[in-house]
């Protein structure tokens, strides 16, 4: 049911009462009438600015794109959908994946196959034991650094955090703490800690330490498997940052992510086969999970799915491997086929054999727009110089000079709210093939992370993708900063991917 404007300020008005101190209102009754009558004018003014926003955001709604009939694409920025997000019950345009998720969780009769990175939303976990408690086979797969539940912390591993995941962890207090009294209680912990939730429910789980190691590079896929037909996959982890915005800023709006749903047995049954390798014969058993380069190596799944030509590929591959079969080599042959236009949305972009097949494409008057995430897109790794103009720190480590004679001026950064990163990992090729998935374009993706690339070519699906890049593209920042322009980037500090912060 929708929200009036008039009811949202009510219930702005009302928290900030609640978070106000009592005592200190009621120490004067005259300072107490002014406050509430300042509250009930803001409430008039809320009203009417939220109105206006809701008639003009009504107004710049877009059409809905039609969807292929099996091959369903979704966006938490679609400007063709709105829904209330709901942990801070925020209105906003998008696709709401943590329902379309939820939904196929529910519907599922027989089983329920999840690898993800991070699992942080509680109403996924919820459903997930659901499920389980109607007969449903559960079983997830986790990164090993997000398996512990916030409960589980000790004070000694919160001491030592990073400035990141002290603030991750600060932010999981405040989205735990229900009642707003700065304790957490046993209760508040079942409600919001998706892992406890789901360890508490004895739901059958494993991460990447499961074979005897330390973990794999990462365990960096983000898809699940329902009654082994049908498959969701794509580039958001299951977190508040990813998909909704952060609990405590409500100016953010998640991380750009898009996410696939595939109704296929063929393609299901590649995915339930990539999930059998790292899963082995389950957390109780035998150190026979198989995580990073200790898997096989798979070849690239070829499938015809009601006229669209799909093409999968799971990482990582040892370099022993030629590299046309990896999944940057898969990439790189599709870019190479590129005619008219390329379009690229990237959280990371370093590849460098990549690069230079962008640059032939480029030399034959292909059209190339590269957006790269704004933390990234200017690091001294970062495919972004070579297209710029520039040398990158391997170039200068190389004595090489991989910078383009002829620099791109549609390569940039997306304009995004303070606080949320453009997260997706997907090309558009002639407006007719896509490239996504969880595989981001790098090294570390294609030779040591758990990941899973796909290609689509059919154009109704290739639309989807296509009005994203063009929300992103119409107000974003191209070309190198001016003090980029300035230094040479060879007497910039060294660095690597390997320095960069781990996928959000």
């Amino acid at each position: 049911m929708r929200i009036s404007c008039l009811e949202e300020g009510i219930r702005w008005l009302w928290r900030l009462m609640m978070l106000l101190r009592w005592h200190c209102l009621w120490k004067s009754e005259r300072r107490f009438r002014l406050r509430f009558l300042s509250g009930i004018g803001l409430v008039i003014l809320m009203s009417a600015g939220c109105q206006y926003f809701q008639a003009s955001s009504n107004s710049d709604q877009l059409a809905a794109l039609p969807q292929h009939s099996r091959i369903q694409v979704f966006f938490n920025y679609n400007q063709a959908e709105k829904y209330r997000d709901p942990y801070r019950q925020i209105e906003r345009f998008g696709d709401n994946l943590e329902n379309i998720i939820i939904e196929n969780i529910d519907n599922a009769k027989v089983s329920i196959d999840m690898a993800v990175q991070e699992l942080r939303l509680p109403n996924i976990a919820k459903a997930m034991i659901k499920a389980k408690e109607r007969g449903v086979r559960v079983r997830l797969i986790l990164e090993n650094k997000y398996s512990q539940s916030f409960a589980e912390l000790t004070k000694e591993q919160v001491n030592k955090f990073n400035q990141r995941d002290r603030d991750r962890y600060t932010e999981f207090l405040r989205f735990a703490d229900l009642n707003n009294d700065g304790v957490i209680s046993n209760d508040e912990l079942n409600q919001r800690d998706a892992i406890q939730m789901i360890k508490t429910a004895n739901i059958p789980w494993l991460d990447d330490t499961a074979d005897g190691s330390k973990g794999s590079g990462l365990m960096h896929h983000k898809f699940v498997v329902v009654d082994q037909k049908v498959v969701l996959l794509g580039s958001p982890n299951f977190t508040m940052s990813d998909i909704h915005g952060d609990f405590t800023k409500p100016e953010t709006r998640g991380n750009a992510n898009n996410l696939l749903r595939i109704d296929s047995k063929e393609v299901a049954e590649k995915f339930t086969e990539e999930f059998a390798i790292m899963w082995g014969d389950g957390p109780e058993g035998k150190l026979d999970s198989r995580f990073g380069l200790d898997k096989p190596t798979r070849k690239i799944a070829y499938m015809v799915i009601e006229g669209a030509q799909i093409r999968i590929k799971f990482s990582p591959d040892s370099e022993k491997v030629a590299n046309e079969q990896t999944s940057n080599g898969l990439i790189g042959t599709a870019l190479a086929g590129g005619e008219q236009t390329i379009d690229l949305a990237l959280f990371v972009f370093s590849d460098q054999g990549i690069v230079n097949i962008l640059r032939e494409r480029m030399l034959k008057n292909v059209q190339i727009r590269a957006l790269i995430d704004p933390q990234f897109a200017y690091r001294n790794y970062s495919a972004t110089l070579n297209m710029w103009g520039l040398r990158s720190a391997q170039d200068c480590r190389e004595g090489k000079d991989n910078a383009w004679k002829k620099p791109l001026q549609t390569v940039g950064v997306p304009s995004m709210n303070r606080g949320d990163l453009l997260h997706h990992k997907f090309a558009i090729l002639d407006r007719n093939l896509i490239i996504t998935g969880s595989h981001n374009w790098t090294n570390a993706a294609n030779h040591l992370n758990d990941e899973a690339l796909v290609l689509i070519q059919n154009k109704t699906v290739a639309a989807h993708f296509q009005r994203e890049y063009d929300r992103l593209y119409q107000d974003a920042t191209l070309g190198p900063t001016a003090k980029l322009s300035q230094n040479a980037v060879c007497d910039n500090e060294k660095t690597d991917e390997t320095s960069a912060p781990n996928d959000p």
